[in-house]
């Protein structure tokens, strides 16, 4: 449960922002924020730490939806972060409609998307994270959760030379990683060279050599503290990933090497251990009840946003969601080695709230000036939502499936679960840059193949077990795969195998046949052979060809939880 105090630091944040009772909903969408209302913050103790993650490549400011539908299994059943909608709301004390309420939660989404703009921008993050160094100097410490370098088309174009010039200027301390892997070895190691802070991933070691790829730790002295920094990078990538992109090059969560490098870190005299992680929040929070010495976890990889730290321990836990929405402000007061009292703020990025930051300003610019006019085109109009993040389905997962049979002539399309992506209003253009944002891959071939009924099942199955096995530890990233032309029933309490029933073939209407062969278009698979029209091409001609798209509500996935 949430604690007194927690409730009421998200309570003060609110009303920082000019939240009001749930009465006065409409008075609450028309309000002012201002920058000096995000900046608002009591310091505490001897170190502040800010935290973004999964970023993925978003430089300039843009709407995205939070899920409505984030389902945990196991011990982390009804737990944050899997509370979403007017339940999250409730939850966190966020008054409906409210500033906090829109970057919060899916909740009247589009009307608050219309009051309150955008979100995000690079330049807009940069001003308040260097207000609150200017604030704190010698106090301050900036980290990087990972996703980065990927998601966008200039980081495509420029193989995440972009976001390395970018995030340069921004005054990082370090970064882990996780889609920065999909570049492959030789590009990963070209780019860590030019970044001017270290990139930290302690449980990455190369099997051809046997020694480690990067620096496991780093050590930095704020506020009179000495602060150990351990990263740990997104331990199923050679699995969510292809692994012929990083060939000899292992992962994993690698517990005990962890406990040995924390340990070490306080036998060297280290006032405070922070795990810089991108395992995903389950995974940390059982991480975290199991390695003893680790004071704080920045958490990353499931796109969490939580208005307050979670306790597990001595430890705390800090989501501070995706895309540049929020800074994560994390004020620590330090004694004998341990945490004594802390003061946390989830600062959400209003972009038409904040004065942009010249000198990031100037370098957004910079790498996207000579894709400008690429960036800007028009490819259609879109009639209703478009969102990606949710459990089982987005409505622009659900326009690539539509692309996929209709340009690939298949009867069932498949698309990973991929949670990024930027969000479009109902009757905004669709550009190319909106296009890349949900596309962009290193190895965007849309295949046309034929699986049979009972290998379909396996596919879903096998994908369901990834996302709801009830050992964290075996949650291997990402939402579930989306569907188009096919419809079922799962039951995610069931054990792998009996998850998934009453496949059903949407256009003829009949049970899926286990021994009959469908006609089956996708993208993103981690073979190395995979052939086909990349699947940027492939949306891009759909959308061209209808002018203005529309999705139905997708009503074909029964889930019973």
């Amino acid at each position: 449960m949430i604690s007194r105090r927690d409730f009421l630091q998200v309570t003060a944040a609110t009303a920082a922002l000019g939240a009001t009772p749930a009465g006065l909903v409409r008075a609450a969408a028309t309000q002012t924020i201002s920058q000096d209302d995000l900046l608002a913050f009591e310091p505490l103790g001897q170190v502040t730490l800010l935290h973004l993650t999964d970023l993925h490549a978003q430089l300039v400011p843009l709407y995205f939806r939070e899920p409505s539908m984030n389902l945990g299994v196991g011990a982390a059943a009804g737990l944050p972060p899997h509370i979403t909608g007017a339940d999250f709301l409730e939850r966190f004390g966020i008054a409906p409609s409210s500033p906090q309420a829109y970057a919060f939660s899916s909740e009247d989404f589009v009307a608050l998307a219309n009051s309150y703009g955008r979100i995000g921008g690079l330049d807009r993050l940069a001003t308040l994270a260097k207000s609150i160094r200017a604030e704190r100097p010698d106090r301050t410490l900036f980290f990087d959760g990972g996703d980065t370098w990927q998601g966008s088309y200039t980081s495509l174009a420029t193989d995440g030379a972009d976001m390395v010039k970018v995030m340069n200027t921004l005054g990082i301390d370090a970064m882990t990683a996780h889609w920065e892997f999909t570049y492959g070895t030789e590009r990963v190691e070209e780019l860590v060279e030019e970044l001017e802070f270290p990139f930290l991933a302690g449980n990455v070691r190369d099997t051809e050599w046997d020694e480690e790829v990067f620096q496991a730790s780093a050590t930095f002295e704020r506020g009179g503290l000495q602060i150990a920094v351990i990263g740990q990078a997104f331990p199923y990538t050679p699995v969510a990933n292809p692994r012929y992109k990083i060939p000899t090059w292992s992962f994993g969560i690698q517990e005990k090497l962890l406990q040995s490098r924390v340990s070490e870190a306080r036998a060297a005299g280290a006032d405070l251990v922070v795990l810089l992680s991108h395992n995903g929040f389950d995974v940390d929070r059982k991480l975290a009840g199991r390695v003893e010495g680790i004071d704080v976890i920045l958490t990353g990889h499931t796109h969490d946003a939580l208005p307050s730290a979670v306790e597990v321990g001595n430890t705390l836990l800090i989501a501070s969601g995706s895309h540049g929405k929020f800074l994560s402000r994390l004020d620590l007061e330090v004694k004998d080695g341990r945490i004594a009292d802390y003061r946390y703020r989830l600062i959400p990025v209003f972009a038409d709230a904040i004065m942009p930051d010249p000198e990031v300003a100037a370098a957004i610019e910079a790498v996207r000036a000579p894709y400008e006019t690429t960036l800007n085109k028009v490819l259609g109009h879109t009639e209703n939502l478009l969102y990606r993040r949710g459990n089982f389905n987005g409505s622009f997962d659900d326009l690539i499936c539509q692309a996929l049979i209709e340009v690939r002539d298949a009867e069932i399309a498949l698309s990973p679960g991929f949670r990024w992506g930027a969000t479009l209003l109902p009757g905004q253009a669709i550009t190319v840059d909106d296009l890349y944002s949900q596309t962009s891959i290193t190895y965007p071939n849309a295949y046309r193949t034929e699986f049979t009924g009972a290998f379909l099942k396996e596919i879903l199955e096998d994908v369901a077990d990834n996302l709801f096995n009830p050992d964290p530890y075996y949650q291997q990233g990402g939402d579930m795969v989306r569907v188009g032309g096919l419809g079922y029933t799962i039951d995610i309490a069931k054990p792998i195998g009996q998850r998934i029933s009453a496949m059903v073939h949407l256009k003829t209407g009949r049970p899926i046949d286990p021994a009959r062969n469908y006609v089956v278009a996708g993208w993103a698979s981690v073979n190395e052979a995979t052939e086909g029209p990349p699947i940027y091409d492939v949306v891009a001609q759909h959308i061209e060809r209808h002018k203005t798209v529309r999705v139905p509500a997708n009503e074909s996935i029964k889930v019973i939880a």
